[in-house]
This record gives C-alpha cells, sequence and structure tokens, in this order.
C-alpha cells in the first residue's frame, strides 16, 4: 500500500506513470483542499478533479487542468450574455464542479461527494480530500496588499512580489492519519511545496504520522526554478531558497529520500547535509516513459 501527498500539476503527472505499475487498488491520495472555492455556482476543488481525470484517463493534458475534449458551449454562452468568467470551465468539468456544490448544500461531506464522484468514473485507487472543512488561502503581496490565491494566479498571472502566504488550520478528513499510518511507502510528489503539500503536513498528527513511514520526495526544482508556477516565489516569502536545497529543508522533519534531477547533481552533497539519502534521476516528465521511470524510482 502506498500513499501519495498530492496537489496542483506536478504530481498528477507522476500518479499517471504509478499507475500504469502499481495496482490501483493498493494506492491512496490524500489531496490538498485549501484553495477549494466557490465559483460560478460550482465548487472548485481543482486538485481532486485532476487526480480523478488523471486516474480515469480523462485529463486535459495541455493544462492538467479540466477533462479533454471537454466543450465550452455554456461559457461562450454566458459571456455572449454579459457574465465575466475568469475561470475556464468546460461543460463536462462544470457538472462535476455543480455537484459538489449541490451536494455540499445537501449536507453530504466533500469525503464522501469524492468517493461518489470517483466510484462513477471506475476508480479503484482512494481519493482523499485532506480535510473536509473549508479553508483559505491568501497572498499577501507588496503590489496589492493580500489578495486571494485565484487572482494571484489568474487576475495578476502571479506577476507579484510575495511577502507572505496565509492559510488556515483545518481537522484532517476522518480517514487521512489512517492511511499515512497503514502505507508501506509515503510519497510526496512535485507538487508546490508551501500552497499544495505544507497545507497537508501542517494538519494536526500529519507530521508526526510521517516521521513513523519512508518517504520519498520528488523536487519541483531544477537549480533555483520551479518546474511550473510560482512555487519559487512562496518559497522565498517563507524564507527558503527556491532550490532542491529548500525543498530538502521544509520536509527535513520526515523525509526518507529525495529524488532531484539530474542537472541539480553538483548539489546532491549539500542535500545529504539535510536528507542523508539523495537520488538523482531524470525528473522532466515530459513523456509517459519519463513517468513511468520516475514511478519506478520512487517505489523501489
Amino acid at each position: 500500500m502506498i500513499t501519495i501527498l498530492s496537489g496542483g500539476t506536478g504530481t498528477p503527472k507522476l500518479i499517471q506513470g504509478i499507475k500504469e505499475i502499481y495496482p490501483e487498488e493498493e494506492i491512496t491520495v490524500i489531496v490538498n483542499t485549501v484553495e477549494n472555492l466557490y465559483m460560478s455556482r460550482g465548487y472548485i476543488a481543482a486538485d481532486i478533479d485532476t487526480v480523478m481525470y488523471t486516474f480515469a484517463d480523462m485529463i486535459d493534458e495541455e493544462f492538467w487542468y479540466g477533462i479533454k475534449g471537454d466543450t465550452f458551449t455554456v461559457r461562450e454562452q454566458l459571456i455572449e450574455m454579459g457574465t465575466t468568467e475568469l475561470l475556464k470551465l468546460g461543460d463536462k468539468d462544470r457538472a462535476t464542479k455543480l455537484q459538489k456544490a449541490i451536494l455540499l448544500e445537501e449536507g453530504w461531506t466533500l469525503s464522501e461527494i469524492v468517493e461518489l464522484q470517483k466510484s462513477k468514473l471506475g476508480i479503484k485507487a482512494a481519493i482523499i480530500p485532506m480535510s473536509d472543512e473549508e479553508s483559505e488561502i491568501t497572498i499577501v503581496t507588496k503590489e496589492y496588499g493580500e489578495i486571494e490565491f485565484h487572482d494571484f494566479l489568474i487576475k495578476y498571472q502571479c506577476k507579484c512580489e510575495v511577502l507572505e502566504v496565509k492559510y488556515g488550520n483545518v481537522p484532517p478528513s476522518p480517514k487521512l492519519i489512517e492511511a499515512i499510518e497503514k502505507s508501506d511507502k509515503v510519497i510526496i510528489g512535485p507538487s508546490n511545496p508551501i500552497t499544495s503539500i505544507r497545507p497537508i503536513i501542517s494538519i494536526e498528527g500529519v507530521e508526526e504520522a510521517l516521521k513513523g513511514k519512508d518517504v520519498i520526495a520528488v523536487s519541483p526544482f531544477i537549480g533555483k526554478s520551479a518546474f511550473s508556477g510560482p512555487a519559487g516565489q512562496f518559497m522565498n516569502a517563507f524564507g527558503y531558497e527556491s532550490s532542491s536545497i529548500g525543498v530538502a529543508e521544509i520536509y527535513n522533519p520526515f523525509l526518507s529520500k529525495l529524488v532531484i534531477d539530474n542537472q541539480d547533481a553538483e548539489y546532491e552533497s549539500e542535500i545529504e547535509e539535510i536528507i542523508p539519502n539523495v537520488i538523482v534521476a531524470n525528473t522532466f516528465m515530459k513523456t509517459i516513459e519519463d513517468k513511468i521511470n520516475l514511478a519506478k524510482i520512487v517505489l523501489e
């Protein structure tokens, strides 16, 4: 049994490789929920939906968001009628998000909704939201003060100096701690350490559970640049170097092994002073073969 901590787009790419060589029914994925919000009458749980669509072979691999081949009839009609939609939602993807909103209003928990939706998609893996309680994430910027996370991403296109990242403490979902404790291995994918993974490990009981496990992480950095997104800006805001060295420092209390890219081999000895076991490999997941090869490394 393995448990994967996931958020953003990096980890789902690794999941795509893992599910090709590891029994799906023995995989559990704990997913970040701090970025969830209501928008366009739907409940947007982008990280959860990306994981579901990845397991169901539905993910739009151009953007690693939404459903491949989706149509945008509703969005186009809304815009034509004068409604502004910042987030580009496809019709099928919108249905997933509308169902979440409807069921939440009826009293369902997020965990129950995810269980329903993933079963309807024929997914055998367990997918666990990190919490069933609402949280929020805000970004304190030099230019605009405190702004919503999605405004930072979409409206301002990450073109701000990040001073601080804030998110609230939420309790773990019912099966979260148990999933970690029952795992033979925990994998932290190459997602944003600050906004995708740190909210999960900050939950009460998670770090202690991880300390007793074989935990392997894949760095989302090459040099001082992240594979995608504003991870570097967030790392600097928390006082960490924007690199695999900073990743090692964040995960140091519980990490057994860190996988870094071939291009970061020169930093191996420096990282080994923080994390004793460092693996150098190709972490750039461009093809399915790349993803499977990296999956083999983290599983072995």
